[in-house]
């Protein structure tokens, strides 16, 4: 393929000054001499599509996601010849994406402003390890059994649930001696009271569900597909470990989180949407981040390096991303937040003993027929057809909203969910009556999909497309 050079050479304008810091770059995924020259950084891009298993649609979408590249590798590149900084960036996985795009697909804590009053509400006033002293210098859970391996949640906003597994089979482990891999997929497809599936959600609710259903299944019986299912019934009543409470650990003190990490595994909220937090590859993290909070992890450990005290975190963007996975982020901060709100909103879960008996493999769930809106529209099993335009009292174009027996809103873009069915379509939210003052965010209906026979019967013989989608 042929790149522009002009676009290249403005990129190299802004890198020739700093390459010869003299700076070992091999651990960051290039070098400086990578950047001297057009035919070097695009042979670093074809490098890095193949590491990583990038393949793009066409020559016009590789050219597009090469400027993205450069772009990003020329902000890695400044942020790393900084002598101050206690951290690194790196060419990773999300090198071709804008940092917008990163944040639309990554991140999923949702703390709307209703869930925030209601979860208050509910807040636990106990904090069972408050009067501990002695605390250990450090604590790595890891190194205890108590961590399962670094997974990876995909394009899907799923990080509340990943959070909230993490924290789960750490406290089993500690409990009953064995570490058993549980399924995120369980909460994203069956926890949908409040919890928004790959549209977000809280670690708080995930405690809950668990402990209303009884238990959580293996990840091996219900494994994740990074995409909102269908509820496995078979599988959401194989109750293989079990909790029996959870706690809010007290807000904005870094101590008290300190005491509940020293003892188990601890679920917390950050702000992640930092063009930084995108290409960290290794260090202490201390760069500049707020505290609104946008991201779940799971704090399984704390330290100290070169001085600098840190919270050991892990992530589930895939081992590929920061240190194999995880995050050294900086403890003791100036703010009572911590840093990137890390001490705002930290909760862990409670469990007394041991667990059922394991009921062994979930038999098959019968495989459910797409929904039929009409003869020229479907969408998927499960979910619920809603109009996207009307002319006079027939429906044109259909989409799908990805809950069944879902409420369609007035504005024919979203949607709500069943328990939550009237639409306040000025709020962007969706609650169980008139008279709620709480409630859940709406959903996005995706595009249905389309039977061309049929749907250009409807348009007539003189009409060449069909709801922004040409048919060639």
């Amino acid at each position: 393929m042929a790149f522009h050079s002009l676009s290249i050479c403005l990129v190299l304008m802004g890198l020739l000054l700093n390459v010869a810091s003299g700076k070992d770059f091999s651990i960051i995924g290039y070098s400086p001499e990578d950047l001297l020259s057009p035919e070097r950084l695009a042979g670093l891009y074809d490098t890095w599509m193949q590491e990583h298993g990038k393949t793009y649609n066409d020559l016009d979408e590789k050219q597009q996601r090469f400027e993205i590249f450069s772009d990003n590798i020329k902000y890695i590149n400044r942020k790393n010849m900084k002598n101050d900084e206690t951290y690194w960036l790196g060419l990773n996985a999300f090198a071709d994406l804008t940092h917008k795009e990163f944040k639309a697909r990554y991140l999923g804590y949702k703390m709307h402003s209703s869930r925030r009053a209601l979860l208050e509400n509910q807040k636990h006033s106990s904090f069972r390890y408050e009067n501990m002293k002695d605390l250990p210098d450090s604590v790595d859970w890891r190194d205890r059994g108590a961590v399962s391996y670094v997974k990876d949640q995909g394009s899907c906003g799923s990080c509340w649930a990943f959070s909230t597994i993490a924290a789960v089979e750490g406290i089993n482990k500690i409990v009953t001696g064995d570490l058993k891999v549980l399924s995120e997929q369980e909460l994203v497809d069956c926890d949908t009271y409040r919890n928004q599936g790959c549209n977000g959600g809280l670690m708080d609710y995930a405690f809950q569900f668990i402990i209303k259903n009884g238990g959580v299944d293996t990840e091996n019986d219900y494994p994740y597909s990074a995409v909102q299912n269908t509820c496995d019934s078979n599988r959401l009543n194989a109750h293989v470990v079990t909790i029996d409470d959870f706690e809010d650990v007290p807000a904005n003190n870094e101590n008290a989180l300190k005491k509940a990490v020293a003892n188990q595994p601890v679920s917390v909220a950050i702000e992640a949407s930092g063009r930084s937090f995108q290409f960290y590859q290794g260090g202490v993290f201390s760069g500049a981040c707020g505290t609104n909070l946008d991201h779940g992890v799971t704090a399984v450990g704390y330290g100290t390096s070169n001085g600098l005290d840190y919270w050991t975190v892990k992530n589930s963007w895939g081992p590929s991303w920061g240190e194999k996975g995880y995050i050294r982020m900086q403890r003791n901060s100036q703010n009572a937040t911590g840093i990137c709100g890390i001490a705002m909103q930290p909760s862990y879960p409670i469990k007394h003993g041991a667990n059922p008996p394991n009921p062994g493999p979930s038999p098959p769930t019968p495989v459910k027929p797409p929904m039929v809106c009409d003869n020229a529209y479907s969408c998927p099993a499960s979910t619920t057809c809603c109009c996207l335009f009307y002319m006079g009292q027939q429906c044109f174009i259909w989409g799908c909203c990805p809950l069944e027996s879902a409420t369609c809103c007035d504005d024919h873009y979203h949607c709500c969910p069943s328990d939550f069915p009237v639409c306040s379509v000025k709020k962007g939210t969706c609650l169980q009556n008139t008279q709620d003052l709480f409630g859940v965010d709406m959903l996005k209906r995706s595009p249905a999909q389309v039977n061309w026979e049929f749907a250009m019967e409807k348009l007539g013989p003189k009409s060449g497309s069909y709801g922004g989608i040409y048919k060639q």
